[in-house]
């Protein structure tokens, strides 16, 4: 297991690589070319200079989140053919500059779905939270509207305002498109790039739709142990794995999260390991790390990915907003900080007790 943290880049992250170089046992970080847009093929030069200047602060590039699947992939529109292509294209540039993880979604139209990016809980910090009655109230159109007004200045991932600028046009592609289509366009996608990611031994990790249900009408399809079996079994090749996100997976508390990781041993190439504080089954606030803040047991989260000896990188994911900072929501450096050093104090107590 590698220690690791997401980072957006120096021209877009308030947290900077000398601060992540000295939180102890993070060796790596997760990012992207942030400012490339879906299908967009991403060059050599880029790679390498996002690689080196990562390499320079002491660390490395333990894999890239995200390479963004172009709406026209997902809902197999006739121009997809050269958006696949093109995405074939960046991952053998990725590959030629050693670099061998890539995390995606297949989420139609929306990455992920929050209510509030600033939810105030009882000790002071603020957290991204989600309840299922403001959604049924809030106007799909108008929903860039009130996650904008609290990103803290920050252009959100899967938020960007030129995306959110086509949302009637987005819903629109997605009208003849159920669960079943859905399976059926990523199956294509996945087939195309995987003698790609064959030759150059790329790990495909899917993340999961968050939260795991259908919002605002919208198919969701990577939500639960069977549907993630049917995706690997669909296009059963080694490199066709998943993201194991607890905290997305987690949004449907009828997800066993340590059975499921059990289930996937040997498929998941990347895990996002964070805890959720559940109100309600369909209100939930994003917490600290540690398992007595939150819902999930933590422990037994680590530890089924000890047992099924997992060896990729690991980030903590979403923190709260603590001692001032202001950051990207869901992205600052301090809870993330400590959220890393308890997940590699468990990992340590696992390992010695076995």
């Amino acid at each position: 297991m590698e220690m690791t943290i997401r980072w957006y880049g120096s021209k877009h992250d308030s947290v900077t690589l000398e601060q992540i170089r000295q939180i102890p046992g993070v060796t790596g970080v997760i990012t992207t070319l942030y400012d490339s847009k879906p299908g967009e093929v991403w060059s050599r030069e880029d790679i390498r200079a996002m690689k080196e200047e990562v390499e320079k602060a002491g660390l490395h590039v333990a894999g890239i989140e995200s390479v963004n699947i172009h709406e026209a992939i997902k809902v197999g529109s006739p121009d997809r053919e050269q958006y696949i292509e093109n995405y074939i294209t960046t991952l053998e540039n990725l590959g030629k500059e050693d670099l061998h993880l890539v995390c995606y979604n297949f989420m139609p139209v929306f990455d992920w779905t929050r209510t509030e990016l600033a939810r105030k809980r009882p000790d002071g910090s603020t957290v991204l939270a989600y309840n299922q009655d403001a959604i049924d109230k809030i106007d799909p159109e108008k929903m860039f509207e009130s996650i904008d007004s609290d990103s803290n200045g920050f252009v959100l991932p899967g938020w960007e305002p030129e995306r959110m600028g086509r949302i009637k046009e987005l819903f629109a592609m997605y009208e003849n498109i159920d669960g079943d289509k859905l399976f059926d366009n990523l199956k294509y996608f996945l087939e195309r790039i995987m003698p790609t990611c064959d030759k150059y031994d790329i790990n495909m990790a899917i993340h999961p739709d968050d939260p795991a249900w259908s919002v605002f009408g919208l198919p969701r399809i990577i939500i639960n142990q069977e549907n993630i079996h049917r995706m690997m079994k669909m296009v059963d090749n080694p490199h066709n794995g998943v993201t194991f996100c607890s905290g997305s997976y987690g949004t449907n508390l009828q997800n066993d999260l340590p059975e499921m990781i059990r289930s996937l041993k040997g498929r998941i190439h990347f895990a996002h390991v964070r805890n959720l504080k559940f109100n309600s089954p369909t209100d939930f606030e994003e917490s600290a790390h540690l398992s007595s803040d939150g819902t999930f047991d933590m422990y037994e989260i680590m530890k089924a990915l000890y047992d099924i000896d997992f060896d990729g990188p690991i980030r903590p994911d979403h923190g709260r907003m603590i001692w001032g900072e202001v950051a990207m929501p869901g992205y600052g450096l301090y809870d993330r900080a400590l959220g890393a050093t308890y997940l590699n104090g468990l990992w340590e107590a696992i390992s010695k007790s076995n």
